[in-house]
């Protein structure tokens, strides 16, 4: 039962909506999926239809739980049911009062892989977002992993992103022990390529060029179509494995849903697409 986080410290990169998108993939392919929202800004409990607002319990209590100043709570107890079938373990902005109290425990690194050890046999898919920073939820979601999905933007710091993270992930496995398995990165909001159009050219006008040399001129490139295929290209290098998401308004319509994209809008291209990586991560 794989256990993939969704990391990155830049903010942008597309973790929420990859995280979420495949947690539908999977969940049209029969998959018992719980997605865990690590992040205080909640937006993973949002694009799934919970008011993050109006929550009982939620991620903060787990992690306020692991500290002698409050009652341990069981992570089973504040799992929800979606009504797009997927788990969630919701989120809120209380959990950023939680992260102080961490750094009193010992073994606050691994208090998330603690938690989900007991409910880890319910589903067949445990995906964790993380918040676009590098604290102790980042961390706690990288220890519980079986995998680290890297999200990617293709601005001018992507490749810069990598190497940080890069850092990170040895920082992990020295002061934790925990090797990170980051192989796989996802590309999101890719511009797709406009297709050049032949020019149509008449008979008199073919002549014509042919009487006096002329040739057809070449279509001219977009600089920011070379820029992101120079990304791409060097995304590639430093991955085993690297998924393209194109730019889908259907994405921000199906988050408003309080839906999946595969939920929302399954023919679109973006759906298609996140449902190629929930086959690639069933198929291993």
């Amino acid at each position: 039962m794989p256990v993939i986080a969704f990391a990155h410290h830049k903010g942008g990169t597309g973790k929420t909506t990859s995280c979420l998108n495949i947690a539908g993939a999977l969940n049209k392919q029969n998959k018992k999926v719980l997605v865990i929202d690590c992040d205080p800004q909640g937006n993973a409990t949002a694009g799934l239809g919970l008011d993050t607002k109006n929550l009982n319990m939620a991620m903060d209590d787990i992690f306020l739980g692991a500290t002698e100043e409050y009652d341990d709570v069981n992570i089973a107890s504040i799992i929800k049911r979606t009504k797009s079938g997927i788990y969630l373990a919701p989120s809120s902005l209380d959990l950023v009062g939680a992260e102080p109290f961490l750094y009193g425990i010992e073994d606050r690194t691994s208090v998330l892989k603690k938690a989900i050890e007991p409910i880890k046999s319910r589903y067949d898919y445990i995906l964790i977002d993380t918040p676009p920073s590098m604290g102790q939820f980042v961390i706690n979601g990288i220890v519980a992993s079986d995998r680290v999905i890297v999200t990617l933007d293709t601005g001018d710091f992507a490749l810069q992103g990598i190497n940080t993270l890069n850092e990170i992930f040895r920082d992990i496995d020295k002061n934790t022990g925990k090797k990170v398995i980051a192989d796989i990165a996802i590309l999101t909001r890719l511009t797709p390529k406009e297709e050049h159009e032949e020019k149509e050219v008449s008979f008199l006008e073919s002549l014509m060029n042919r009487l006096f040399g002329k040739t057809e001129e070449e279509p001219e490139i977009n600089p920011e179509f070379e820029r992101q295929d120079r990304i791409i290209s060097k995304v590639k290098k430093k991955f085993e494995t690297v998924f393209e998401i194109p730019y889908s308004t259907e994405i921000f319509e199906s988050q408003k849903a309080g839906k999946p994209v595969s939920h929302y809008s399954p023919e679109c291209e973006a759906a298609k697409k996140y449902s190629e990586i929930a086959e690639y991560l069933t198929k291993e």
